[in-house]
């Protein structure tokens, strides 16, 4: 098997749509596929933007969300546990099907959480098939903690780490093994605010090199940091996969999700990285996450996500 080629030969898009937003404390994530499905780029709706690229596109519906009945307590760490690993069962029961189809999924999320079943299901998927899967995580936060180190419980802020294999075990042994991600293969862009907790960890995975923060990004660019990124999780057999929060980029530009944090990349920038990334090949999947229609202002984070996706898959300006 070609791995260079193994997914995206025959220009076939999977669209899965995950509202899950209970991950996060600000309600309205789990709108986020539905608006930006909806959402009118440009005179036309996204899907008909992909094929405009020359891909087939097959929207797969939502995956299976399990909700909470009940507010969880404060001191619990991490909330909703039992309906987040239902749901992360859910999600990487309806990607693989993606997968086995041969498309890239374009995964709509949701909170950031998702990426713990997203992210499963692709590493699975490559594993059974002798492969080893990169990543790039774009986003202002490192998503890196463990409910030792999370002064909320939000599973938002756990992704990364469950997938490294470190936290609370059910997540991260999800789909029966560990970790999905070896930590040599991971690449980071975009982070401006993190946890004591997080930095320790980074720092202890021997990652820092991993990191490209927004001070790299200020002092080297944007073209320079992304490409190195693509390097790294270049460096796995199978090829990469993308999840992007939309928080990476300045709240000016979005303002739209639920953890802003100012100075952000511009908007030139988060998509000048997708087109890179288009460019090099290698992508095998793409995630947008931390949309919430509930907090935007004019639309313009729910489009510019919307956007976004087309850049990944080879929308350039010329």
């Amino acid at each position: 098997m070609q791995s260079k080629n193994f997914l995206g030969e025959n220009k076939k898009v999977g669209i899965i749509s995950v509202p899950l937003g209970y991950g996060a404390r600000q309600k309205g994530n789990e709108l986020g596929a539905t608006a930006i499905l909806l959402s009118d780029i440009r005179g036309s709706l996204m899907t008909e933007r992909i094929k405009e690229l020359g891909y087939e596109v097959k929207n797969y519906g939502n995956a299976e969300i399990v909700k909470p009945n009940y507010v969880a307590k404060t001191e619990e760490n991490p909330k909703y546990l039992k309906e987040m690993l239902t749901s992360c069962e859910n999600i990487s029961a309806s990607l693989k099907q993606i997968l086995q189809d041969g498309a890239i999924p374009v995964i709509l999320g949701g909170d950031h959480s998702i990426a713990i079943g997203t992210f499963s299901a692709i590493s699975s998927f490559f594993k059974a098939h002798g492969e080893e899967i990169g990543l790039i995580w774009f986003d202002a936060h490192a998503d890196i903690n463990t409910p030792e180190t999370s002064s909320s419980g939000n599973i938002h802020g756990m992704p990364l780490a469950a997938l490294l294999g470190y936290g609370e075990p059910s997540l991260v042994n999800l789909k029966g093994f560990a970790p999905k991600l070896e930590s040599r293969f991971c690449a980071h862009v975009g982070a401006r605010d993190l946890d004591a907790g997080e930095q320790r960890r980074i720092r202890e995975l021997g990652m820092c090199d991993n990191f490209f923060t927004m001070s790299d990004i200020d002092r080297r660019g944007m073209l320079a940091c992304v490409e190195d990124a693509i390097d790294i999780a270049s460096q796995a057999s199978g090829g990469y996969a993308i999840t992007f929060d939309v928080d990476m980029i300045d709240p000016r530009f979005a303002p739209g999700s639920g953890t802003l944090v100012r100075g952000g990349t511009t908007y030139r920038e988060a998509h000048l990285a997708l087109e890179v990334i288009a460019e090099r090949g290698g992508m095998r999947s793409f995630e947008i996450v931390e949309v919430n229609p509930m907090l935007d202002k004019s639309n313009i984070t729910v489009e510019l996500a919307g956007e976004l996706i087309l850049s990944a898959l080879g929308k350039t300006i010329l």
